[in-house]
Parts: structure tokens; sequence; C-alpha cells
């Protein structure tokens, strides 16, 4: 049985650890995207430091029809908080490309992550932060995510938890349910996470946790999926000679 109790006060605490060891004047910088896990990353920031230490940062491409729930979120939280568009920047990446060079649909899926951990790095080292990774356990174990993107970060408070108990830690937090319950999308190429994936959330965070599934066709995607996306997981390989 998961203890949201228990493991909250837990999260909170070895948020605490972590910046006193890496660094006890420290913001923590986090993306807002208005979803349960920027939402619930955040919150937990905040029950650690104080609201006067973390900084939520905005960051939409050209328009953002939903960009009313990152802005919900850091008033609830009551958190200071900067808007930046990246649409300019990717623009131009986009445009500064060799030509012949045809961006594959992959990578135009992928840059935008990119840019924006590059705008979270940068915010961060003008503000002596600590930029919050706010990936969760179900995204890591089949690779839904951006390497160097949304995967990157300083720490990770939500990397052990499953979608169906962050959900649980945001209402014991007090979060809005219209962001813990908020459809969950990459909000770049148009589709839900789930239908992306091939199957839902529930059924992965309770084949992750137990081991059953019924459907055994989503059990072999989800077994395939996880198999290929682990070196995102893992440390970088590196040469080491005999000396």
């Amino acid at each position: 049985m998961f203890d949201a109790q228990k493991v909250k006060d837990g999260c909170v605490q070895w948020i605490r650890a972590f910046f006193e060891k890496n660094g006890p004047d420290c913001n923590a910088v986090i993306g807002i995207s208005g979803g349960k896990d920027s939402s619930v990353a955040a919150a937990l920031c905040v029950e650690a430091l104080g609201r006067d230490r973390v900084i939520g940062v905005l960051m939409p491409r050209g328009v953002q029809p939903d960009i009313d729930m990152a802005r919900l979120l850091v008033d609830h939280l009551q958190i200071r908080h900067y808007e930046v568009n990246i649409a300019g920047a990717v623009d131009a990446l986009t445009a500064a490309m060799p030509a012949g060079l045809e961006l594959t649909r992959q990578a135009q899926i992928n840059m935008p992550p990119r840019i924006r951990m590059t705008t979270l790095y940068a915010i961060g080292q003008c503000v002596n932060g600590r930029v919050v990774n706010t990936c969760n356990l179900s995204e890591d174990w089949v690779g839904y995510s951006t390497r160097y993107g949304d995967a990157a970060g300083d720490f990770s408070p939500l990397a052990h938890l499953t979608v169906t108990e962050v959900k649980q830690i945001g209402r014991l937090l007090g979060l809005p349910d219209v962001l813990v319950d908020k459809v969950p999308s990459d909000g770049l190429c148009g589709k839900t996470d789930e239908e992306n994936l091939g199957f839902t959330y529930a059924e992965l965070d309770v084949y992750i946790r137990t081991g059953y599934i019924q459907d055994q066709q989503k059990k072999a995607l989800i077994d395939q999926k996880h198999r290929a996306n682990l070196f995102k997981l893992q440390l970088m390989p590196a040469y080491k000679p005999e000396i």
C-alpha cells in the first residue's frame, strides 16, 4: 500500500538534504508546464525550502493554449517566476541548419525540450539555482523523455514515483485538481502521452509495481520500450585506458 504522507514527508526531507549538501543558499529552478509533474515537484520544493527559494520558469513556444495552467500554478504557490518564449530560439536554430539537411520529425519534436533546458540552466546560473528534473518513474521506465531536455536536471524528486503516486501526492499537497488531473501531453506533437505510448499510465503503473498486465501485446510494447531506452538512465559510456 502506497503511503503518500510518508513518501511526501520523506521527499521533502530529501530535498532539504540535497540543498544542504549542494548549495545551502541556492534556489530551486523549475520549468513550469502546468502539468502534474512540474506542479508537484514545485510544491515539494516550496515545502522543503520555502517559496522564496523556488523560481518557476514558463517557456511557451509561441502561443501556448494551456499556458494559463502554468500561471495558475505559480500563482497558487506564490513563487517568483519568469516567462521566456522559446519560439524565436527554435525558429532560429531550425533556420540555421545546413542547406540540404532536412530535420527529421523526431529532431523537430526534441529540439524545444532541449532549448527549454538550456533556458533553465541559463536562468539558474543567474539566480544561484539548481535545476529540478520533473520526470517520473512511469515516463523514465519507457523512455518518454528527451535526453538532455526534460530528462536533464540537478536533482529529481519524482524519479522513483509512478504517475499514480505523483497524483496522490499532488492531492495531499493541496494542488488544484485541474493541475493534478490535467491530461498529460508533451505539447509538441498534438497527441496525449497515452496516445503516443499505446497504453495508459494506469496500466503501466500497475505493471511497474506488480508485474501484472492483462494485455500481452501491451506488455510486449512496454518491455520493448523499457529495453530500448535504458541508455537514457545510464552514465555516458566512456573509454578508460589501462594506465
